[in-house]
Formats: C-alpha cells, sequence, structure tokens
C-alpha cells in the first residue's frame, strides 16, 4: 500500500487519482459530515458552489433537506445551518439529506471526485477510516487535507499523520512523498493535545474570534465516532460502517 499525503487539493497532481482518496477536512467540513451521517442523515451531497447548492437543493421537499452553507467560518445567509457539527442533532437531520458547501472541504472533495473509491476523515472517526483502509486494501492511497483557500493547514495534516501511524501498527506501507513524513512528525508531536494544535492554526484562530470554541473541542476529539463517509455517486455521501 502506498500512501501520499497532499496538503491541499491544489498539490494533488493533475494526470492521475488513486485507488482509494482520503479528504480531511478537520476544521470542519469533514468532522460535519461524518456527525451529520451518524446521527441518522440519509446522506449528504457537496457542492463548491452555492448557487448550485441552492439550485439542486430547491428541486427537494423542505421536510427531507437541509442547507448548510459556509464561508470564512461564518454561516451563509438564507441556509439552515452553516458548518458547525454540533448543530447535527438527530433530531435534526435524521432521515434527511444535507446540501453542503464549504470554503474548503467540498472544494476537496471535488478534487477527487472520481477517483475509484472517496471516503472522507477526520480526528473523531480517524481509527474507522484506518478500518475501512485495512478492509479494502487500495494499491495507492492520497490523503488529501482541504487547507485553507489553496494554502496548508495544520489541523488537517496532523490528522493525516494520525491515520499514517495507525496505518503502520497494521499494515507495510509505502512511503509515496516526504510530506508522509512530516504528517507523522506533526501528528507525533502534537497526538496528546491536538486542541491546543488547533488553537494555534490559522483557521483555529478564525473560529475563536467567531466563538466556536466548542465546535473545536469536538473535532479535537479521537476516534468517538464508527463510521466512514463514502462516496456512492459523484458529490453524494453515505455511511460506511466500520
Amino acid at each position: 500500500m502506498e500512501l501520499f499525503v497532499y496538503h491541499t487539493p491544489e498539490q494533488t497532481p493533475s494526470d492521475s487519482l488513486p485507488d482509494c482518496a482520503v479528504v480531511i477536512d478537520v476544521l470542519r467540513a469533514t468532522t460535519t459530515i461524518a456527525t451529520a451521517l451518524n446521527a441518522g442523515a440519509d446522506s449528504v451531497q457537496t457542492f463548491p458552489d452555492l448557487d448550485e447548492l441552492m439550485r439542486v437543493s430547491e428541486k427537494w421537499s423542505p421536510e427531507l433537506r437541509i442547507r448548510a452553507g459556509e464561508r470564512g467560518g461564518a454561516k451563509v445567509q438564507g441556509c439552515d445551518m452553516g458548518n458547525s457539527p454540533l448543530d447535527c442533532t438527530s433530531a435534526k437531520v435524521t432521515g434527511k439529506r444535507l446540501f453542503i458547501s464549504t470554503t474548503n472541504g467540498t472544494r476537496c472533495l471535488n478534487r477527487v471526485a472520481k477517483a475509484n473509491t472517496v471516503i472522507t476523515s477526520a480526528i473523531i472517526n480517524r481509527q474507522a477510516t484506518v478500518n475501512f483502509i485495512l478492509a479494502h486494501q487500495p494499491k495507492t492511497v492520497w490523503l488529501v487535507g482541504s487547507g485553507w483557500q489553496g494554502t496548508f493547514s495544520l489541523e488537517d495534516t496532523a490528522c493525516a499523520g494520525a491515520i499514517i501511524c495507525s496505518l503502520e501498527k497494521s499494515t507495510q506501507i509505502t512511503i509515496g512523498n516526504d510530506e508522509v513524513i512530516a504528517a507523522k512528525s506533526l501528528y507525533s508531536q502534537w497526538q496528546d493535545n491536538l486542541l491546543k494544535l488547533f488553537h494555534l492554526s490559522s483557521h483555529g484562530q478564525r473560529l475563536l474570534r467567531l466563538e466556536q470554541d466548542q465546535d473545536m473541542e469536538y473535532c479535537a476529539q479521537s476516534d468517538i465516532l464508527d463510521i466512514v463517509p463514502i462516496q456512492k455517486e459523484l458529490g453524494i455521501l453515505v455511511k460506511w460502517e466500520a
């Protein structure tokens, strides 16, 4: 199994795709997606473009949809919610499709959408992600951070490192690029205090200014959900249970 880490979707090769792409946006899109599916959402449909989200979701009954829009960390006007995983309660999402567009995470999903297998991961479902990869044994795996508008994000690379550290305990891996070593090193240094790392990160600072402290505390919890969001159709994610 050959692993590659890309800090942003822009860094991924333009002429190839992996057997399995793992999209990571810890703060907060992939944390929110996993939480919504775990809470009973029927599915999650992702959009890089807000206008397209509105157009497609308009075809659905209001009782069967939730529109989630976020730009710059804040909720988009006209949407039912922003990008907070804490809003994804069972009472709110059960049986509904979550239509979501965020600053970074949904753009990253769009980049790798045509890979053979596409899943999403965060710290909260890291071990479930590892279990999925071990069960399927893809030949090549890309761990793709969403970053922040094309730039590096500490939290996404730390999550990639967490996945790698767990994987190599159970299977033999081949290091595909130097970023794999960097991700492992970052996670190894901060694994006992991920919340502090998140607070230090540039996006963490944005969320603190928006008073999203509780969101970050939730996002920093390791392995609390035993599910993996997996793409069943282009841009549509459902729950794969580990």
